[in-house]
């Protein structure tokens, strides 16, 4: 069969059989262009080969094309042969492909540098500064999901412990430290700010000027604020922290399975992704966790 007929076959099938929309559609066969562009020779189905596959994937892997881009277009060719071989086009074998993986997308990382200028950068002078920097030391020394910190209750921080009790996904209460940075800056947001804060008899730890707990979007729009004022260029979300208290602490040495518990992750594949980096504020508050296991 000619290779524009099996092309219009398969195009019929996918949006008839397979119920694919039409931009959808476009998007196979516009991958599916590019193999022939490299295989321009190939005219009829008999010329096609299993291992045509692999030379294809190599060849866009070798003009720079990202992984991404280069498995999509391998996955869609390789829908193509398996129609082909369904419908009796296609005699040869096709092959198990082993392909690259994808990179895994992780958030920001700040350097050390970067995370002191944002934490220093609220102004602790006005009630509200010192209650970010309360909330920024907090997130960045136990690893909170901002959920957590949000949802933090005075009854649960132990500042002479220096440890914490959250509850994280599937309502599990887990203890994280605080270390000597959270607990400095939570004891003095308490004692200057909390006491006078019209919900000062709220359990939420953390509230806005009348008293209620702060919203998300609230503290999302704070950190930017921060960043920009600390000339952090990258972009960043509360998340950020979460992630560079893990990734600071296992370029210090911090056993994986340790920070495991701390983030809270039931899978350790999660913690795995984490890349590396270093910092004396998360170390100390490892240390203080580990002395009191």
């Amino acid at each position: 069969m000619e290779i524009v007929d099996a092309i219009d076959l398969y195009e019929q099938y996918i949006l008839a059989e397979k119920g694919l929309q039409k931009k959808t559609a476009e998007n196979y066969l516009s991958d599916i262009k590019f193999f022939f562009e490299f295989f321009k020779d190939k005219k009829t189905t008999e010329e096609l080969y299993g291992h045509d596959l692999i030379d294809f994937l190599r060849h866009e892997l070798g003009i720079g094309l990202s992984i991404s881009t280069a498995l999509r277009r391998l996955s869609s060719t390789k829908g193509f042969f398996l129609f082909l071989k369904r419908e009796g086009y296609l005699e040869d074998e096709i092959p198990e492909i082993e392909t690259p993986k994808k990179p895994e997308h992780l958030p920001n990382c700040l350097t050390v540098e970067e995370v002191d200028r944002l934490l220093d950068t609220p102004d602790i002078t006005t009630a509200s500064g010192l209650r970010d920097r309360a909330m920024l030391e907090t997130m960045y020394a136990s690893g909170l999901r901002v959920s957590e910190l949000l949802a933090l209750e005075r009854g649960k921080v132990n500042l002479k412990r220096g440890v914490v009790s959250v509850f994280g996904k599937g309502a599990k209460e887990r203890k994280v430290p605080l270390g000597e940075f959270a607990s400095e800056f939570i004891a003095k947001y308490i004692q200057e700010v909390r006491s006078k804060n019209p919900g000062k008899t709220s359990k939420c730890l953390f509230l806005n000027r009348y008293g209620e707990p702060l919203s998300r979007q609230y503290f999302f729009m704070q950190i930017k604020k921060y960043a920009e004022l600390a000339g952090i260029d990258v972009d960043i979300s509360p998340h950020t922290l979460r992630h560079c208290f893990a990734t600071h602490l296992l370029e210090n040495g911090a056993q994986l399975r340790a920070v495991q518990e701390m983030l809270g992750h039931e899978n350790i594949a999660t913690t795995q992704i984490y890349t590396h980096i270093s910092t004396k504020r998360v170390i100390s508050a490892y240390d203080l966790y580990m002395n009191k296991k």
